[in-house]
């Protein structure tokens, strides 16, 4: 396995999402050796799980905005309350 497990906390959301994308089209192509394939799969493990750590936290950032009678803002309040 390469350095992607100490690396992958330093990308950003696009940047791990297109490496997870780089390694689906790998294995895809069927012309990986089993070894390769198996440590590409487990890379992808941690950028996938790098991805959805980094979509939750953007996911309890988001804020719905509360609109008055008048139909302009009057604040905001977290997501689902």
């Amino acid at each position: 396995m390469s350095d992607t497990k100490q690396d992958v906390s330093k990308l950003s959301f696009e940047q791990a999402l297109e490496q997870l994308e780089q390694l689906v089209t790998d294995l895809e192509r069927g012309d990986v050796p089993l070894e390769a394939s198996i440590a590409k799969y487990e890379e992808g493990e941690v950028l996938k799980k790098h991805c959805a750590s980094l979509l939750q936290a953007a996911e309890n950032k988001v804020e719905k905005i509360r609109v008055g009678a008048d139909g302009t803002a009057k604040g905001s309040e977290p997501l689902g309350d």
